[in-house]
């Protein structure tokens, strides 16, 4: 806003220059805005200054791309009020900041404006967490939210992979041990035992060969059925996809940076030309040049021309942080989808391993079982029978010897 429009506040309202250089008095600075502000832009770009050409019109919409609030506090400019009132009782308009910039995005301070409700409430959503960067421990670099969340995608593949190394591990253990059993079942060892001790000793041993083959076949299925599914779920191209995401995102954000950096010139410039303005209009009071009455139509074109630089900067910074915003709800609500894919996955495939784990128990009682029937079938008195009947070396005992 140019400074020729003087502005002061005061018990009976707000007195200022309107765009004919008359004094107005209005209730409240959202009133000045519509009824003086924006009809003043007008008039200077449908050629209403002399020299001025004209230029597309005004609309109060446009004003609703920069809040009064957000105006710059130059824009604001008191000046002495009528005699009748006190300094005392002048309130001088000040500007109170109610947004922060980070990071090139623009957020509400806290307890500033309504509160913001979560997009989604009690479901501990990645849509609602993840909006500001987060700086690493020696507080010198910050990682965006997003990245956060890309990081999440990459753990959970390792350790997906790492799930995959340790049932490989658990199988070639039960390879192992099934090579063992089957190695101790062939022992010659007590393979001279007899009667029905023998007969259970020789089915405990070829239980360890039935055992042996349990464990083989389990091994064989913990391959197929977890470790596999485990190793290839979402391959190589997962990475792609992911970098896929994250470039979307980054291009997002460096032309938000690029839109914030072009609002930033935009004020610079604005405030450069009230400044330009300022001197202009002081130099006209004291009558320095001939010239400056012609300098400062061109110097108010100008001011109002930053203006509308500065709007326009800001329109298109929203619109590109709206962009962002959007991407980023749809993106990471896209994250936590496959996120919940890849537990659901790893737990289906977990409880596979504890399916198996318990058919391989059930298989091993079963070899198990004949044994303890010949166990119970043990009788010391018939083993002693047998062992008599095959190896007696004569049932008629000695007598005592006559003379």
């Amino acid at each position: 806003m140019p400074t020729h429009v003087v502005n002061y506040e005061s018990d009976e309202g707000i007195r200022c220059h309107d765009h004919t250089g008359e004094y107005r008095w209005t209730e409240s600075w959202a009133i000045w805005a519509a009824e003086i502000w924006i009809p003043h832009v007008r008039v200077c770009q449908e050629g209403g200054q002399p020299g001025q050409p004209p230029g597309p019109p005004i609309t109060q919409p446009a004003l609703g791309i920069v809040a009064v609030s957000e105006l710059p506090a130059t824009m604001f400019c008191t000046a002495k009020p009528p005699g009748s009132v006190s300094p005392a009782k002048r309130q001088i308009k000040e500007v109170k900041e109610t947004k922060i910039t980070i990071n090139c995005v623009t957020f509400p301070l806290p307890g500033e404006g309504p509160e913001q409700q979560l997009l989604k409430p009690d479901e501990w959503s990645y849509c609602d967490y993840f909006w500001t960067d987060k700086k690493d421990p020696q507080g010198t670099t910050s990682l965006p939210g997003f990245e956060v969340l890309l990081q999440k995608q990459l753990k959970g593949k390792q350790m997906q992979k790492e799930m995959s190394e340790f049932i490989h591990e658990r199988i070639k253990i039960e390879e192992e041990y099934a090579k063992n059993l089957s190695k101790l079942s062939l022992s010659p060892l007590a393979a001279q035992e007899e009667g029905t001790l023998g007969e259970a000793w020789t089915q405990l041993k070829k239980s360890l060969h039935d055992e042996a083959e349990v464990h083989l076949k389990f091994s064989n299925k913990l391959h197929s059925e977890v470790e596999k599914p485990l190793l290839t779920f979402r391959g190589d191209n997962f990475k792609k996809d992911l970098k896929k995401y994250d470039h979307h995102i980054a291009d997002l954000r460096k032309q938000l940076a690029s839109r914030y950096a072009s609002v930033e010139k935009a004020r610079k410039a604005l405030a450069d030309r009230q400044k330009d303005l300022e001197v202009k209009t002081q130099q006209l009071e004291i009558k320095l040049s001939n010239k400056t009455e012609e300098d400062i139509k061109k110097a108010r074109r100008k001011s109002t021309q930053a203006g509308d630089d500065l709007m326009r900067c800001v329109d298109l910074y929203n619109q590109t942080q709206s962009k962002w915003f959007e991407e980023m709800v749809t993106t990471s609500m896209e994250l936590e989808k496959l996120e919940v894919e890849r537990i659901e996955w790893i737990q289906q495939h977990l409880r596979q391993y504890t399916t198996l784990r318990h058919e391989t128990d059930m298989f091993n009682q079963s070899t198990v079982e004949p044994v303890d029937q010949l166990l119970q079938n043990v009788d010391p008195a018939k083993d002693r029978e047998l062992w008599v009947k095959e190896n007696n070396t004569g049932e008629v005992r000695p007598v005592d010897m006559d003379i």
